[in-house]
This record gives structure tokens, C-alpha cells and sequence, in this order.
């Protein structure tokens, strides 16, 4: 749980999503450094709930590591795409886009909508979630 706090400041929200997910880990020797958490959404879309990797093992090459492993574990798995929410900008953002993930919407005010409290990255202040599409080859890449 302390790792997915890292991505989502709710641990209600994690706990609701949890059940029925596939969660993945990433890890240093026994220790647990990254976390991955992707839930079913039919008909082949799988969305990418939670992603984090502790701060001390971060820009090491875990969560790129760990995020190829989905990619390629859902690929494998014969699903049709993966989604993923993420802010308007920041590095998650570019993580996301580097690993072939394109924008598809935008959903407005989703961050002031869903979180009881502000959530700031780098000082300001998020407000509308940008939603993300990989599709797999054959479907439109």
C-alpha cells in the first residue's frame, strides 16, 4: 500500500480498485521497490490503475522495467490495449507517451471531482486527467 500511495493519494481508491486487478511487482534482490496494479475493463482494454516505484530506487530503471513487463504481459495475453489516467503534464506524462501510450480524452476536472484534497505536482495544482491509449499492433498502432 505504501508504494500505490505514491501514484494515488487515496488509499480508498486503491482499496476499491484492488479486487479484480492484477497486481505486479518489481523488486531488488527480496526487496519490493516497484508496484503495478491493472485492472480488466473487457473486451480486450486493461487499464493500468497504479504505477510507483520507491522513491530512493526511482530514475534507476525500475518502472521501465516494470512497465515493459505489463505491456508485454498483456500483449502476450492477446488483449486488444491498455489505458492509463494520468495528469495534464509532468514526467508520468512523458513515461506514458515514451512508452507508446498516445492520448485519447481528456477528462475534465477529474482530480477536484474524485480527491477530497488538492493534489499539487511541482507546484501546481492538478485539475483534469489526460486518458491514454496503447494499442497493440493489428489494432491501429
Amino acid at each position: 500500500m505504501e508504494l500505490l500511495l505514491l501514484a494515488d493519494p487515496s488509499e480508498e481508491k486503491i482499496r476499491s480498485y484492488l479486487s479484480g486487478s492484477k497486481c505486479f511487482v518489481a523488486s531488488s534482490g527480496a526487496v519490493v521497490v516497484g508496484a503495478c496494479v491493472v485492472q480488466p475493463r473487457g473486451e480486450g482494454t486493461h487499464e493500468l490503475m497504479s504505477i510507483a516505484v520507491h522513491p530512493v530506487c526511482q530514475k534507476s530503471g525500475y518502472g521501465t522495467a516494470l512497465l515493459k513487463w505489463v505491456i508485454d504481459f498483456f500483449r502476450n495475453s492477446g488483449a486488444r490495449q491498455l489505458e492509463v489516467g494520468t495528469g495534464t503534464f509532468g514526467y508520468q506524462l512523458a513515461f506514458y507517451q515514451r512508452h507508446g501510450f498516445r492520448v485519447a480524452s481528456i477528462d475534465r476536472g477529474f482530480f477536484v471531482k474524485n480527491y477530497p484534497e488538492p493534489i499539487f505536482q511541482d507546484g501546481i495544482q492538478l485539475f483534469d486527467m489526460l486518458r491514454l491509449t496503447l494499442r497493440y499492433s493489428g489494432n491501429g498502432a
